[in-house]
């Protein structure tokens, strides 16, 4: 049994390791997140077009990303994006949502890239304008104005991933109104006029060229860990977090305050360097095996959004696909195999997926599937459809049953309704499920294969 003696001289440097290896897992989303929101918002002005710009403001994408485009990976073509970054240090911040009747949802997360609160059809309902007050973790402002409702953030920063059904282009005026009516206003600013949210301001130290996990990959122990404890003093740990924070604690390391590895006793320091490196590995497979790489079948999680103490999961999901949805709002799942375990290649093969009389996917919003290029991106092709799905005018077998045509060429002017169009080369495929009902949530209902003929 340790005695206090023992307790007082510290970790050994294999706890050491251990500690700061379960810390740099613990620390990623938020590093990552952070670094992701601080490019988003690093701007004076709004980007016309983009869903990015100065903080406590909604930045729209106004239409569907150009197919001839290669920017942004698995871009989808759905929905059109509404983000916001905000920063809840000055005061908190009003979000307003209007009133309409078809799907959306504003999912917030926090810093630790949990969804805390998504506002949308799902949640707050049709047709039901609500105003809420956001707010910061050490707010203590008492009752709100009437009319708002208090979200209290767990964090400092939030990040509003917004999403509106959009049935094509043609629609693209209906939903820019929608759009228009998410609205952010500073609570000194509610209830006074029309808010004109100021100009943001550029931070020239930050990189905008290089991707966030770069940036992140790129520190050394001694960075990450202090930048980590700068953090912590705004965006705190999770109530169910006191375990790790405890362990953490016996290294020198304490919420609230800063923190100089370099400071630190030479074996702990380099105890705490080979932990790095090991969590950083450690993190690098699980995003791999997240994001379904080399895997077969469709590969999708309903584990997404909440990841109370698992830690090493939570920090594979940032890592292959930051702001994941809850699943009962949207779940994704990705193919890159044919029923036999092999690439889909629209150089050798045709394919069709089919789905028998009632078991198309089980959704209560709608669900599409979107065809990529190996790298990821949309693939031009003469009918300028990248996805296809419930809100396309489908034609169904005599028998009740649907087949997609998933080739290069046209399956027959008969089938051409049905035909989701790839180039003469690999490619992938994923199924964007909105609004899943507990048949797939629960495992009762999965995609089938896709099969060649």
């Amino acid at each position: 049994m340790a005695t206090a003696e023992d307790r007082a001289a510290g970790p050994t440097e294999q706890e050491a390791h251990d500690i700061a290896k379960d810390a740099y897992v613990y620390a990623y989303p938020l590093m990552l997140e952070y670094t992701t929101l601080r490019k988003l918002s690093n701007f004076a002005e709004p980007i016309e077009g983009d869903a990015f710009g100065p903080p406590n403001q909604f930045h729209h994408a106004r239409a569907y990303p150009n197919p001839d485009d290669k920017i942004v990976i698995r871009e989808n073509v759905d929905t059109l994006y509404s983000a916001a970054t905000l920063d809840l240090k000055a005061e908190p911040i009003v979000l307003s949502v209007p009133a309409t009747d078809r799907y959306f949802q504003l999912p917030m997360l926090s810093l630790w890239s949990d969804v805390f609160a998504v506002p949308g059809t799902r949640t707050t309902g049709k047709n039901t304008a609500r105003n809420f007050l956001v707010v910061a973790p050490e707010w203590r402002g008492g009752t709100a104005p009437a009319g708002l409702e208090v979200i209290k953030s767990p964090t400092r920063y939030v990040w509003i991933i917004g999403r509106t059904q959009t049935n094509g282009a043609a629609d693209y005026e209906n939903v820019h109104k929608i759009q228009d009516g998410y609205k952010l206003t500073p609570l000194s600013a509610w209830g006074k006029g029309n808010y004109v949210p100021p100009k943001g301001k550029v931070d020239p130290s930050i990189d905008m060229k290089a991707p966030p996990p770069v940036v992140v990959d790129k520190m050394d122990a001694t960075t990450y860990y202090g930048h980590f404890a700068e953090l912590l003093k705004e965006n705190p740990p999770n109530q169910v977090d006191y375990p790790i924070i405890h362990r953490l604690e016996r290294t020198g390391f304490k919420v609230g305050q800063s923190f100089d590895l370099a400071k630190v006793p030479a074996n702990i320091r380099q105890a705490f360097e080979r932990g790095y490196a090991d969590g950083k590995a450690l993190v690098a497979a699980e995003g791999d095996k997240a994001a379904g790489i080399h895997g077969k079948g469709w590969v999708y999680t309903t584990r997404s959004g909440t990841y109370g103490t698992d830690y090493v999961y939570r920090a594979a999901i940032a890592q292959c696909c930051i702001g994941e949805n809850l699943p009962q709002d949207a779940v994704y799942p990705s193919l890159s195999t044919d029923s036999e375990g092999k690439p889909l290649d629209g150089s050798k093969n045709q394919y069709v997926l089919h789905f028998a009389k009632g078991k198309q996917p089980p959704v209560d919003a709608f669900w599409s599937v979107t065809a990529y290029d190996i790298q990821g991106y949309f693939i031009p092709n003469v009918l300028k459809r990248q996805a296809i799905g419930d809100r396309d005018k489908l034609v169904t077998n005599a028998d009740g049953s649907l087949d997609l045509y998933i080739q290069a060429d046209s399956p027959g002017k008969d089938k051409e309704a049905n035909w989701l169009p790839v180039a003469k080369a690999p490619f992938t495929l994923l199924m964007r499920l909105y609004w899943p009902r507990e048949a797939f949530l629960e495992g009762a209902w999965t995609p089938p294969d896709v099969v060649r003929h």
